[in-house]
Protein backbone atom coordinates (compact mmCIF):
# COMPACT_ATOMS: atom_id res chain seq x y z
CA UNK A 1 0.00 0.00 0.00
CA UNK A 2 1.42 3.45 -0.75
CA UNK A 3 2.36 6.08 1.79
CA UNK A 4 3.10 8.77 -0.52
CA UNK A 5 0.44 11.24 -1.09
CA UNK A 6 -2.65 10.58 -3.40
CA UNK A 7 -1.09 11.47 -7.16
CA UNK A 8 -4.35 13.35 -7.60
CA UNK A 9 -6.60 16.27 -5.92
CA UNK A 10 -9.98 16.63 -8.01
CA UNK A 11 -11.42 20.13 -8.01
CA UNK A 12 -14.81 20.69 -6.83
CA UNK A 13 -17.41 21.31 -9.05
CA UNK A 14 -17.95 24.52 -8.06
CA UNK A 15 -14.50 25.11 -8.71
CA UNK A 16 -14.66 23.37 -12.29
CA UNK A 17 -18.07 25.20 -12.97
CA UNK A 18 -16.13 28.74 -12.51
CA UNK A 19 -13.16 27.98 -14.63
CA UNK A 20 -15.35 27.02 -17.65
CA UNK A 21 -17.62 30.25 -17.23
CA UNK A 22 -14.98 32.20 -17.17
CA UNK A 23 -12.57 30.29 -19.53
CA UNK A 24 -15.28 29.90 -22.53
CA UNK A 25 -15.91 34.03 -21.80
CA UNK A 26 -12.49 34.98 -21.82
CA UNK A 27 -10.66 32.46 -24.37
CA UNK A 28 -13.73 30.78 -26.26
CA UNK A 29 -12.42 27.20 -24.50
CA UNK A 30 -13.33 24.83 -22.15
CA UNK A 31 -10.26 23.60 -20.18
CA UNK A 32 -7.99 24.78 -22.97
CA UNK A 33 -10.14 22.98 -26.00
CA UNK A 34 -10.88 25.64 -28.32
CA UNK A 35 -14.50 25.93 -29.40
CA UNK A 36 -13.98 25.40 -32.86
CA UNK A 37 -12.47 21.85 -31.77
CA UNK A 38 -15.89 21.22 -29.91
CA UNK A 39 -17.98 18.54 -31.95
CA UNK A 40 -20.77 20.41 -33.18
CA UNK A 41 -24.37 18.77 -33.06
CA UNK A 42 -27.01 20.47 -35.80
CA UNK A 43 -30.58 19.19 -34.86
CA UNK A 44 -30.97 15.59 -34.72
CA UNK A 45 -27.80 13.57 -34.45
CA UNK A 46 -27.02 11.52 -37.90
CA UNK A 47 -25.02 9.07 -35.70
CA UNK A 48 -28.40 8.53 -32.71
CA UNK A 49 -27.83 4.78 -31.02
CA UNK A 50 -28.95 3.40 -28.28
CA UNK A 51 -26.61 1.89 -25.27
CA UNK A 52 -27.98 -0.25 -22.75
CA UNK A 53 -31.53 1.16 -23.50
CA UNK A 54 -30.21 4.72 -23.42
CA UNK A 55 -30.75 7.09 -26.52
CA UNK A 56 -27.09 8.47 -26.77
CA UNK A 57 -26.23 11.37 -29.49
CA UNK A 58 -23.21 9.73 -30.71
CA UNK A 59 -21.51 5.50 -29.91
CA UNK A 60 -18.35 7.07 -29.60
CA UNK A 61 -16.50 7.77 -26.56
CA UNK A 62 -13.67 8.02 -24.09
CA UNK A 63 -12.33 4.01 -22.88
CA UNK A 64 -11.92 3.54 -19.43
CA UNK A 65 -8.71 4.08 -18.85
CA UNK A 66 -6.70 7.82 -17.79
CA UNK A 67 -9.85 10.11 -19.98
CA UNK A 68 -12.72 8.62 -17.59
CA UNK A 69 -10.97 9.16 -14.12
CA UNK A 70 -11.66 13.07 -13.45
CA UNK A 71 -14.52 15.23 -14.03
CA UNK A 72 -12.72 17.77 -16.27
CA UNK A 73 -11.82 14.54 -18.25
CA UNK A 74 -14.94 13.41 -18.98
CA UNK A 75 -16.23 16.85 -19.80
CA UNK A 76 -13.30 17.43 -22.66
CA UNK A 77 -14.56 14.15 -24.03
CA UNK A 78 -18.15 14.99 -24.53
CA UNK A 79 -17.17 18.38 -25.77
CA UNK A 80 -15.44 16.56 -27.84
CA UNK A 81 -18.48 14.72 -29.22
CA UNK A 82 -18.11 11.18 -26.75
CA UNK A 83 -21.54 10.46 -25.70
CA UNK A 84 -20.73 7.03 -24.29
CA UNK A 85 -18.06 7.06 -21.36
CA UNK A 86 -16.63 3.83 -20.10
CA UNK A 87 -15.54 4.77 -16.49
CA UNK A 88 -11.86 4.19 -14.89
CA UNK A 89 -11.73 0.74 -14.31
CA UNK A 90 -12.45 0.13 -10.26
CA UNK A 91 -11.75 -2.46 -7.88
CA UNK A 92 -10.98 -3.45 -4.55
CA UNK A 93 -7.26 -2.32 -4.53
CA UNK A 94 -7.49 1.22 -4.35
CA UNK A 95 -4.36 2.77 -2.66
CA UNK A 96 -1.80 1.46 -5.41
CA UNK A 97 1.75 2.86 -6.12
CA UNK A 98 1.60 2.80 -9.97
CA UNK A 99 5.14 3.50 -10.86
CA UNK A 100 6.10 6.66 -12.75
CA UNK A 101 6.08 7.69 -15.85
CA UNK A 102 3.22 4.94 -16.81
CA UNK A 103 2.31 6.05 -20.42
CA UNK A 104 4.57 5.12 -23.60
CA UNK A 105 2.74 7.22 -27.12
CA UNK A 106 5.92 7.48 -28.73
CA UNK A 107 4.84 5.27 -31.72
CA UNK A 108 2.38 2.65 -31.05
CA UNK A 109 1.16 2.70 -27.52
CA UNK A 110 2.04 1.17 -24.18
CA UNK A 111 1.16 1.87 -20.37
CA UNK A 112 1.49 0.07 -17.26
CA UNK A 113 -1.31 1.84 -15.70
CA UNK A 114 -3.92 -0.79 -13.38
CA UNK A 115 -7.40 0.86 -12.37
CA UNK A 116 -8.02 3.90 -10.27
CA UNK A 117 -5.53 6.13 -8.56
CA UNK A 118 -7.76 8.06 -6.55
CA UNK A 119 -10.08 6.15 -3.13
CA UNK A 120 -13.19 4.30 -3.98
CA UNK A 121 -15.21 7.01 -2.21
CA UNK A 122 -13.33 9.72 -4.54
CA UNK A 123 -14.07 7.65 -7.51
CA UNK A 124 -17.40 7.92 -6.64
CA UNK A 125 -17.55 11.36 -6.11
CA UNK A 126 -15.89 12.21 -9.37
CA UNK A 127 -18.33 10.32 -11.57
CA UNK A 128 -21.58 11.67 -9.69
CA UNK A 129 -20.01 14.56 -10.18
CA UNK A 130 -19.29 14.35 -13.86
CA UNK A 131 -22.68 12.97 -14.83
CA UNK A 132 -23.98 16.49 -13.03
CA UNK A 133 -21.40 18.88 -14.68
CA UNK A 134 -22.56 17.35 -17.78
CA UNK A 135 -26.89 18.01 -17.28
CA UNK A 136 -25.73 21.55 -16.03
CA UNK A 137 -23.30 22.57 -18.96
CA UNK A 138 -25.76 20.40 -21.47
CA UNK A 139 -28.26 23.17 -20.35
CA UNK A 140 -25.93 26.39 -20.31
CA UNK A 141 -27.12 28.52 -23.34
CA UNK A 142 -22.98 30.10 -23.45
CA UNK A 143 -21.86 27.13 -24.44
CA UNK A 144 -24.89 25.78 -26.36
CA UNK A 145 -24.03 28.65 -28.96
CA UNK A 146 -20.72 26.28 -29.58
CA UNK A 147 -22.03 23.67 -29.25
CA UNK A 148 -25.53 22.74 -30.40
CA UNK A 149 -27.69 20.24 -29.01
CA UNK A 150 -25.48 17.49 -26.97
CA UNK A 151 -28.15 14.69 -26.71
CA UNK A 152 -28.16 12.01 -24.91
CA UNK A 153 -25.16 10.13 -23.26
CA UNK A 154 -24.45 7.21 -21.25
CA UNK A 155 -22.38 6.17 -18.51
CA UNK A 156 -20.73 2.74 -18.19
CA UNK A 157 -18.93 1.31 -15.09
CA UNK A 158 -15.47 -0.97 -15.28
CA UNK A 159 -14.79 -3.34 -12.56
CA UNK A 160 -12.23 -5.69 -11.71
CA UNK A 161 -10.44 -8.01 -10.86
CA UNK A 162 -11.79 -10.90 -8.61
CA UNK A 163 -15.12 -12.09 -7.20
CA UNK A 164 -14.38 -11.31 -3.47
CA UNK A 165 -12.90 -7.68 -4.71
CA UNK A 166 -16.32 -6.84 -6.52
CA UNK A 167 -18.50 -8.57 -3.84
CA UNK A 168 -16.10 -6.37 -0.68
CA UNK A 169 -18.15 -3.77 1.07
CA UNK A 170 -16.03 -1.01 -0.17
CA UNK A 171 -16.90 -1.89 -3.46
CA UNK A 172 -20.46 -2.70 -3.20
CA UNK A 173 -20.86 1.21 -1.75
CA UNK A 174 -19.47 2.24 -4.81
CA UNK A 175 -21.78 0.32 -7.23
CA UNK A 176 -25.05 1.10 -4.92
CA UNK A 177 -23.96 4.86 -5.25
CA UNK A 178 -24.01 4.82 -9.13
CA UNK A 179 -27.30 2.82 -8.92
CA UNK A 180 -28.52 5.46 -6.45
CA UNK A 181 -26.83 8.57 -6.50
CA UNK A 182 -29.96 11.22 -5.29
CA UNK A 183 -28.03 11.80 -1.78
CA UNK A 184 -24.81 12.79 -4.04
CA UNK A 185 -26.58 14.70 -6.00
CA UNK A 186 -28.15 16.94 -3.65
CA UNK A 187 -24.95 17.69 -2.22
CA UNK A 188 -23.38 18.70 -4.88
CA UNK A 189 -26.39 21.08 -5.44
CA UNK A 190 -25.36 24.29 -3.68
CA UNK A 191 -21.97 24.26 -5.65
CA UNK A 192 -23.89 25.20 -9.06
CA UNK A 193 -23.43 28.69 -8.80
CA UNK A 194 -22.22 32.03 -9.89
CA UNK A 195 -23.91 32.49 -13.88
CA UNK A 196 -25.32 28.43 -13.39
CA UNK A 197 -27.37 29.36 -10.67
CA UNK A 198 -30.60 29.22 -12.86
CA UNK A 199 -29.31 25.43 -13.42
CA UNK A 200 -29.16 24.42 -9.60
CA UNK A 201 -32.29 22.37 -9.42
CA UNK A 202 -31.51 20.92 -12.96
CA UNK A 203 -32.68 17.15 -13.58
CA UNK A 204 -29.67 14.73 -13.45
CA UNK A 205 -30.73 10.97 -13.09
CA UNK A 206 -29.75 9.15 -9.90
CA UNK A 207 -28.93 6.04 -11.89
CA UNK A 208 -25.60 7.24 -13.13
CA UNK A 209 -25.10 3.23 -14.52
CA UNK A 210 -27.04 1.45 -16.34
CA UNK A 211 -24.09 -1.27 -17.42
CA UNK A 212 -21.27 -2.75 -16.24
CA UNK A 213 -18.25 -4.14 -18.03
CA UNK A 214 -15.59 -6.62 -17.05
CA UNK A 215 -12.22 -6.02 -17.00
CA UNK A 216 -10.63 -9.92 -17.39
CA UNK A 217 -6.95 -9.11 -16.70
CA UNK A 218 -4.54 -8.91 -14.03
CA UNK A 219 -4.96 -12.34 -13.27
CA UNK A 220 -9.04 -12.02 -13.30
CA UNK A 221 -9.50 -16.09 -12.96
CA UNK A 222 -11.46 -17.40 -15.95
CA UNK A 223 -13.36 -19.60 -13.93
CA UNK A 224 -14.94 -16.22 -11.79
CA UNK A 225 -16.07 -14.18 -14.84
CA UNK A 226 -18.56 -15.81 -15.22
CA UNK A 227 -19.74 -15.57 -11.19
CA UNK A 228 -19.16 -11.96 -11.31
CA UNK A 229 -21.99 -11.83 -14.31
CA UNK A 230 -24.04 -13.39 -12.61
CA UNK A 231 -23.41 -11.18 -9.71
CA UNK A 232 -23.55 -7.96 -10.87
CA UNK A 233 -26.97 -9.04 -12.73
CA UNK A 234 -28.60 -10.43 -9.56
CA UNK A 235 -27.26 -8.34 -6.68
CA UNK A 236 -26.99 -5.14 -8.69
CA UNK A 237 -29.89 -5.52 -11.65
CA UNK A 238 -26.60 -4.28 -14.15
CA UNK A 239 -26.25 -5.27 -17.98
CA UNK A 240 -22.76 -6.94 -17.78
CA UNK A 241 -20.42 -6.46 -20.51
CA UNK A 242 -17.21 -9.36 -20.58
CA UNK A 243 -14.08 -7.60 -22.18
CA UNK A 244 -11.91 -10.22 -23.90
CA UNK A 245 -8.07 -10.18 -24.38
CA UNK A 246 -6.22 -10.89 -27.09
CA UNK A 247 -4.74 -13.53 -26.29
CA UNK A 248 -7.63 -15.99 -27.32
CA UNK A 249 -5.98 -16.15 -30.64
CA UNK A 250 -3.36 -18.23 -29.48
CA UNK A 251 -0.06 -17.26 -29.09
CA UNK A 252 1.23 -18.20 -32.51
CA UNK A 253 -1.56 -16.25 -34.63
CA UNK A 254 -0.78 -13.38 -32.53
CA UNK A 255 2.97 -13.81 -33.40
CA UNK A 256 1.87 -14.06 -36.68
CA UNK A 257 0.21 -10.93 -37.32
CA UNK A 258 2.39 -8.63 -34.45
CA UNK A 259 5.65 -10.12 -36.04
CA UNK A 260 5.16 -11.44 -39.24
CA UNK A 261 2.31 -9.65 -40.93
CA UNK A 262 3.04 -6.09 -39.10
CA UNK A 263 6.76 -6.49 -38.25
CA UNK A 264 6.68 -5.42 -34.82
CA UNK A 265 9.69 -8.21 -34.14
CA UNK A 266 10.75 -6.11 -31.71
CA UNK A 267 7.78 -6.28 -29.56
CA UNK A 268 8.84 -9.72 -27.07
CA UNK A 269 5.49 -11.47 -26.28
CA UNK A 270 4.65 -13.01 -22.28
CA UNK A 271 3.24 -17.07 -23.58
CA UNK A 272 2.35 -17.31 -19.59
CA UNK A 273 -0.17 -14.10 -20.52
CA UNK A 274 -1.80 -16.78 -22.98
CA UNK A 275 -1.23 -19.95 -20.54
CA UNK A 276 -3.23 -17.98 -18.05
CA UNK A 277 -6.00 -16.56 -19.83
CA UNK A 278 -9.62 -18.27 -20.99
CA UNK A 279 -9.07 -20.58 -24.34
CA UNK A 280 -10.97 -19.47 -27.34
CA UNK A 281 -13.31 -22.36 -26.65
CA UNK A 282 -14.20 -22.08 -23.23
CA UNK A 283 -14.80 -17.92 -24.37
CA UNK A 284 -17.64 -19.43 -26.74
CA UNK A 285 -19.04 -21.51 -23.90
CA UNK A 286 -19.14 -18.86 -21.77
CA UNK A 287 -20.91 -16.16 -23.83
CA UNK A 288 -23.68 -18.60 -24.54
CA UNK A 289 -24.16 -19.58 -21.33
CA UNK A 290 -23.98 -16.09 -20.04
CA UNK A 291 -26.27 -15.17 -22.83
CA UNK A 292 -28.69 -17.51 -21.76
CA UNK A 293 -28.57 -16.48 -17.96
CA UNK A 294 -28.81 -12.87 -19.10
CA UNK A 295 -32.26 -13.93 -20.64
CA UNK A 296 -33.45 -15.26 -18.19
CA UNK A 297 -33.18 -12.39 -16.11
CA UNK A 298 -34.35 -9.90 -18.60
CA UNK A 299 -31.48 -8.03 -18.68
CA UNK A 300 -28.32 -8.23 -21.43
CA UNK A 301 -24.83 -9.35 -21.96
CA UNK A 302 -22.21 -8.36 -24.14
CA UNK A 303 -18.78 -8.83 -25.08
CA UNK A 304 -15.99 -6.39 -25.77
CA UNK A 305 -13.04 -6.40 -27.46
CA UNK A 306 -10.03 -6.16 -26.22
CA UNK A 307 -8.14 -5.50 -23.72
CA UNK A 308 -4.18 -4.40 -23.86
CA UNK A 309 -2.11 -6.83 -24.96
CA UNK A 310 0.83 -8.25 -22.40
CA UNK A 311 4.53 -7.64 -24.03
CA UNK A 312 7.90 -7.80 -22.26
CA UNK A 313 8.98 -4.32 -21.53
CA UNK A 314 11.73 -4.12 -24.21
CA UNK A 315 11.85 -0.43 -24.58
CA UNK A 316 13.17 0.78 -20.79
CA UNK A 317 11.14 3.92 -21.31
CA UNK A 318 9.14 2.55 -18.60
CA UNK A 319 9.57 0.55 -15.29
CA UNK A 320 9.00 -3.08 -14.80
CA UNK A 321 9.01 -6.52 -16.46
CA UNK A 322 6.02 -6.34 -18.54
CA UNK A 323 3.83 -3.58 -20.30
CA UNK A 324 0.83 -3.56 -21.89
CA UNK A 325 -0.04 -2.69 -25.92
CA UNK A 326 -2.55 -0.62 -27.65
CA UNK A 327 -2.44 1.05 -30.68
CA UNK A 328 -2.40 0.27 -34.21
CA UNK A 329 -1.38 -3.10 -33.87
CA UNK A 330 -3.77 -3.91 -31.68
CA UNK A 331 -6.23 -3.00 -34.26
CA UNK A 332 -5.13 -5.54 -36.17
CA UNK A 333 -5.31 -8.25 -33.59
CA UNK A 334 -9.04 -7.27 -32.05
CA UNK A 335 -10.53 -7.40 -35.75
CA UNK A 336 -9.02 -10.71 -36.58
CA UNK A 337 -10.43 -11.94 -33.03
CA UNK A 338 -14.42 -10.44 -33.89
CA UNK A 339 -14.36 -12.10 -37.46
CA UNK A 340 -13.36 -15.88 -35.75
CA UNK A 341 -16.06 -14.92 -32.70
CA UNK A 342 -18.60 -13.91 -35.92
CA UNK A 343 -17.76 -17.22 -37.11
CA UNK A 344 -18.35 -19.60 -34.44
CA UNK A 345 -21.03 -18.13 -33.36
CA UNK A 346 -23.46 -17.25 -36.10
CA UNK A 347 -26.58 -15.22 -35.63
CA UNK A 348 -25.34 -14.48 -32.03
CA UNK A 349 -23.31 -11.06 -32.31
CA UNK A 350 -25.16 -8.06 -32.59
CA UNK A 351 -23.31 -6.83 -35.73
CA UNK A 352 -24.14 -5.52 -39.19
CA UNK A 353 -27.96 -5.95 -39.76
CA UNK A 354 -28.12 -8.88 -37.52
CA UNK A 355 -30.30 -8.55 -34.25
CA UNK A 356 -28.39 -10.70 -32.84
CA UNK A 357 -28.88 -11.08 -28.94
CA UNK A 358 -24.88 -10.05 -27.76
CA UNK A 359 -24.20 -6.66 -28.22
CA UNK A 360 -20.67 -6.31 -29.59
CA UNK A 361 -18.43 -2.85 -27.94
CA UNK A 362 -14.94 -2.15 -29.39
CA UNK A 363 -12.36 -0.38 -28.37
CA UNK A 364 -8.82 -0.87 -30.17
CA UNK A 365 -5.93 1.38 -31.99
CA UNK A 366 -9.12 3.69 -33.19
CA UNK A 367 -8.24 6.81 -34.79
CA UNK A 368 -10.34 9.08 -37.18
CA UNK A 369 -8.90 6.72 -40.34
CA UNK A 370 -11.31 3.46 -38.70
CA UNK A 371 -13.90 5.14 -36.71
CA UNK A 372 -16.75 5.16 -39.49
CA UNK A 373 -15.34 1.52 -40.55
CA UNK A 374 -16.05 0.09 -36.94
CA UNK A 375 -18.52 1.91 -36.26
CA UNK A 376 -20.09 0.42 -39.81
CA UNK A 377 -19.66 -2.87 -38.51
CA UNK A 378 -22.05 -2.47 -36.03
CA UNK A 379 -19.92 -1.93 -32.71
CA UNK A 380 -21.62 0.00 -30.34
CA UNK A 381 -19.95 1.40 -28.69
CA UNK A 382 -16.65 2.11 -29.98
CA UNK A 383 -14.11 3.72 -27.48
CA UNK A 384 -10.81 5.66 -28.09
CA UNK A 385 -7.96 5.77 -26.09
CA UNK A 386 -4.26 6.24 -27.09
CA UNK A 387 -5.24 8.30 -30.29
CA UNK A 388 -6.30 10.80 -27.71
CA UNK A 389 -2.88 10.73 -25.87
CA UNK A 390 -1.43 12.15 -29.10
CA UNK A 391 -1.18 16.01 -30.22
CA UNK A 392 -4.48 17.47 -30.29
CA UNK A 393 -5.18 15.00 -27.62
CA UNK A 394 -9.48 15.79 -26.66
CA UNK A 395 -10.10 17.21 -30.14
CA UNK A 396 -9.28 14.24 -32.36
CA UNK A 397 -12.22 12.34 -31.60
CA UNK A 398 -14.34 15.61 -32.76
CA UNK A 399 -12.51 14.52 -36.27
CA UNK A 400 -12.96 11.06 -36.15
CA UNK A 401 -16.46 12.16 -35.49
CA UNK A 402 -16.84 14.55 -38.55
CA UNK A 403 -15.53 12.02 -40.78
CA UNK A 404 -18.09 9.38 -39.45
CA UNK A 405 -20.46 11.97 -40.32
CA UNK A 406 -19.56 12.73 -43.43
CA UNK A 407 -19.67 9.12 -44.11
CA UNK A 408 -23.36 8.56 -42.86
CA UNK A 409 -24.36 11.41 -44.69
CA UNK A 410 -22.78 9.90 -48.09
CA UNK A 411 -25.01 6.55 -47.58
CA UNK A 412 -28.56 7.72 -45.97
CA UNK A 413 -30.00 8.78 -43.12
CA UNK A 414 -28.15 7.05 -39.89
CA UNK A 415 -26.29 4.31 -38.29
CA UNK A 416 -28.59 1.85 -39.90
CA UNK A 417 -28.11 2.74 -43.61
CA UNK A 418 -24.32 3.44 -43.23
CA UNK A 419 -24.19 -0.62 -41.64
CA UNK A 420 -26.72 -2.02 -44.39
CA UNK A 421 -24.34 -0.68 -47.05
CA UNK A 422 -21.18 -2.52 -45.34
CA UNK A 423 -23.04 -5.86 -44.92
CA UNK A 424 -24.39 -5.27 -48.42
CA UNK A 425 -21.28 -4.35 -50.15
CA UNK A 426 -19.10 -7.34 -48.05
CA UNK A 427 -21.61 -10.00 -49.50
CA UNK A 428 -21.28 -8.58 -53.18
CA UNK A 429 -17.95 -9.38 -52.81
CA UNK A 430 -18.31 -12.99 -51.68
CA UNK A 431 -17.53 -12.20 -47.76
CA UNK A 432 -20.01 -13.67 -45.06
CA UNK A 433 -20.62 -10.09 -43.63
CA UNK A 434 -18.37 -6.82 -43.06
CA UNK A 435 -16.34 -8.15 -40.53
CA UNK A 436 -15.15 -10.85 -42.68
CA UNK A 437 -14.82 -8.50 -45.20
CA UNK A 438 -12.72 -6.18 -43.17
CA UNK A 439 -10.35 -8.94 -41.65
CA UNK A 440 -10.08 -10.38 -44.66
CA UNK A 441 -8.54 -6.89 -45.93
CA UNK A 442 -6.13 -6.38 -42.82
CA UNK A 443 -4.56 -9.82 -43.34
CA UNK A 444 -3.56 -8.40 -47.03
CA UNK A 445 -0.09 -6.37 -47.20
CA UNK A 446 -1.73 -3.22 -48.31
CA UNK A 447 -4.44 -3.72 -46.37
CA UNK A 448 -3.07 -3.60 -43.05
CA UNK A 449 -0.23 -1.18 -44.19
CA UNK A 450 -1.36 2.18 -42.29
CA UNK A 451 -0.95 -0.44 -38.83
CA UNK A 452 2.65 -1.87 -39.83
CA UNK A 453 5.76 -1.31 -37.77
CA UNK A 454 7.03 1.40 -40.68
CA UNK A 455 3.89 2.98 -40.41
CA UNK A 456 3.96 3.84 -37.07
CA UNK A 457 7.51 4.67 -36.66
CA UNK A 458 7.75 7.72 -37.16
CA UNK A 459 10.24 10.34 -35.57
CA UNK A 460 9.06 12.89 -33.12
CA UNK A 461 10.03 16.56 -33.38
CA UNK A 462 12.93 17.49 -31.42
CA UNK A 463 15.19 20.55 -30.73
CA UNK A 464 18.47 21.12 -29.72
CA UNK A 465 17.47 22.77 -26.22
CA UNK A 466 16.79 21.96 -22.57
CA UNK A 467 13.60 22.47 -21.23
CA UNK A 468 13.27 25.49 -18.79
CA UNK A 469 11.18 26.68 -16.17
CA UNK A 470 9.82 29.63 -18.23
CA UNK A 471 10.08 30.11 -22.12
CA UNK A 472 10.10 27.35 -24.66
CA UNK A 473 9.16 26.63 -28.00
CA UNK A 474 6.00 27.02 -27.44
CA UNK A 475 4.37 23.89 -29.50
CA UNK A 476 1.43 23.72 -27.34
CA UNK A 477 1.81 19.65 -27.31
CA UNK A 478 2.26 19.87 -23.47
CA UNK A 479 -1.61 21.18 -23.01
CA UNK A 480 -3.32 18.85 -25.67
CA UNK A 481 -1.48 15.38 -24.39
CA UNK A 482 -2.32 15.39 -21.11
CA UNK A 483 -5.13 13.76 -20.41
CA UNK A 484 -6.18 15.38 -17.00
CA UNK A 485 -5.98 18.99 -18.24
CA UNK A 486 -2.75 19.56 -15.96
CA UNK A 487 -1.76 22.03 -18.30
CA UNK A 488 -2.24 25.59 -18.75
CA UNK A 489 -0.82 28.12 -21.35
CA UNK A 490 -0.82 31.70 -20.62
CA UNK A 491 -0.19 34.02 -23.37
CA UNK A 492 2.61 36.76 -22.35
CA UNK A 493 2.35 38.91 -24.99
CA UNK A 494 5.11 41.51 -24.61
CA UNK A 495 6.11 40.99 -21.53
CA UNK A 496 10.57 42.07 -22.06
CA UNK A 497 11.83 39.49 -19.74
CA UNK A 498 10.39 36.35 -21.53
CA UNK A 499 10.81 35.46 -24.83
CA UNK A 500 8.35 32.87 -25.62
CA UNK A 501 4.97 33.80 -26.89
CA UNK A 502 3.17 31.41 -24.14
CA UNK A 503 4.64 30.30 -20.57
CA UNK A 504 3.39 26.46 -19.93
CA UNK A 505 2.14 25.98 -16.24
CA UNK A 506 1.56 22.52 -14.53
CA UNK A 507 -1.65 22.64 -12.34
CA UNK A 508 -0.35 19.88 -9.67
CA UNK A 509 -3.29 18.56 -8.43
CA UNK A 510 -4.53 17.32 -11.35
CA UNK A 511 -1.33 16.00 -12.26
CA UNK A 512 0.04 11.96 -12.03
CA UNK A 513 3.51 12.21 -13.58
CA UNK A 514 2.29 9.97 -16.07
CA UNK A 515 5.21 11.04 -18.47
CA UNK A 516 3.14 11.42 -21.69
CA UNK A 517 3.69 15.30 -21.88
CA UNK A 518 7.83 14.10 -21.92
CA UNK A 519 7.26 12.25 -24.93
CA UNK A 520 5.91 14.55 -26.90
CA UNK A 521 7.92 18.05 -25.91
CA UNK A 522 10.38 18.62 -28.86
CA UNK A 523 13.20 19.86 -25.67
CA UNK A 524 14.82 17.48 -23.68
CA UNK A 525 13.23 17.96 -20.14
CA UNK A 526 10.31 16.61 -18.54
CA UNK A 527 7.44 19.14 -18.78
CA UNK A 528 5.38 18.15 -15.62
CA UNK A 529 8.12 18.36 -13.27
CA UNK A 530 10.21 21.22 -14.88
CA UNK A 531 7.51 23.74 -15.45
CA UNK A 532 6.21 26.07 -12.90
CA UNK A 533 3.67 23.76 -10.46
CA UNK A 534 0.64 25.69 -9.30
CA UNK A 535 -1.31 24.85 -6.00
CA UNK A 536 -4.53 25.88 -5.35
CA UNK A 537 -4.92 23.55 -1.99
CA UNK A 538 -2.75 24.35 0.68
CA UNK A 539 -3.08 20.80 2.18
CA UNK A 540 -1.93 18.96 -0.71
CA UNK A 541 0.65 21.42 -1.32
CA UNK A 542 2.59 20.78 1.90
CA UNK A 543 1.44 16.68 1.46
CA UNK A 544 3.39 17.30 -1.49
CA UNK A 545 6.95 19.00 0.39
CA UNK A 546 5.83 22.01 -1.12
CA UNK A 547 7.27 20.86 -4.42
CA UNK A 548 5.48 23.87 -6.61
CA UNK A 549 4.22 27.43 -6.12
CA UNK A 550 0.67 27.72 -3.24
CA UNK A 551 -1.59 30.41 -4.84
CA UNK A 552 -3.47 31.58 -3.01
CA UNK A 553 -5.82 34.83 -3.97
CA UNK A 554 -8.15 37.00 -2.16
CA UNK A 555 -7.89 40.81 -2.51
CA UNK A 556 -4.32 40.42 -3.60
CA UNK A 557 -2.44 37.34 -5.21
CA UNK A 558 0.09 35.61 -3.07
CA UNK A 559 2.73 33.21 -4.04
CA UNK A 560 4.13 30.76 -1.59
CA UNK A 561 7.23 28.11 -2.85
CA UNK A 562 9.90 28.59 -5.17
CA UNK A 563 12.92 31.70 -5.15
CA UNK A 564 12.67 35.43 -4.93
CA UNK A 565 13.45 35.64 -8.64
CA UNK A 566 11.05 32.73 -9.63
CA UNK A 567 8.19 34.15 -8.12
CA UNK A 568 8.79 37.40 -9.22
CA UNK A 569 8.24 36.03 -13.28
CA UNK A 570 5.50 33.89 -11.91
CA UNK A 571 3.44 37.46 -10.96
CA UNK A 572 4.01 38.51 -13.88
CA UNK A 573 3.14 35.75 -16.23
CA UNK A 574 -0.29 34.95 -14.14
CA UNK A 575 -1.51 38.99 -13.68
CA UNK A 576 -4.84 39.13 -14.39
CA UNK A 577 -5.04 35.34 -15.52
CA UNK A 578 -5.33 33.59 -11.85
CA UNK A 579 -9.05 34.02 -11.58
CA UNK A 580 -9.25 31.19 -14.20
CA UNK A 581 -7.66 28.29 -11.97
CA UNK A 582 -8.36 29.63 -8.22
CA UNK A 583 -11.52 28.83 -6.39
CA UNK A 584 -14.21 31.03 -6.22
Amino acid sequence: MSKNPAPLHPWSLSHLLGRVARELDRNDSVFSLPSRRFFQHAGTSPLADTLGGQPVATPVGPAAGPHTQLAQNIVLSWLGGGRSFELKTVQILDDLDIERPCIDMQNVGYNIEWSQELSLEKSLLEYVKSAVILEVLGRWEPLLEKLGQPGGHAFELSVGYDLAGVKSEKMTRLIQGLRDASGIIETLRPEIRGPFAALREVPVSPEIVHTATISTFHGCPPAEVEGIVRYLMTAHGLDVTVKLNPTLLGFDNVKEILHDRLGYTDIPLVRQAFDQDQTFDGALEMINRMKDFAAGQGQEFGIKLTNTLVVKNHRGVMPGYQMYLSGKPLHVLAITLLDRLAEALPGVLRLGTCAGPVPVAFSAGIDKNNLPDAVALGLSPVTICSDLLKPGGYGRMAAGLRALVKEVNAVGNGLADLRTQAEDRAKALGYRDAVGALSAKLATTEGCRNYTREATEKKLRRVDATLRRFDCVACNNCVTVCPNNAFWAVSTGDEPDLAAKSQYLVLAELCNNCGNCTTFCPEEGMPHLIKPRLYTNEDFWHQNQEDGFLLIGAEKLRISGGNDEDRAVLARVLTGETDLILPD
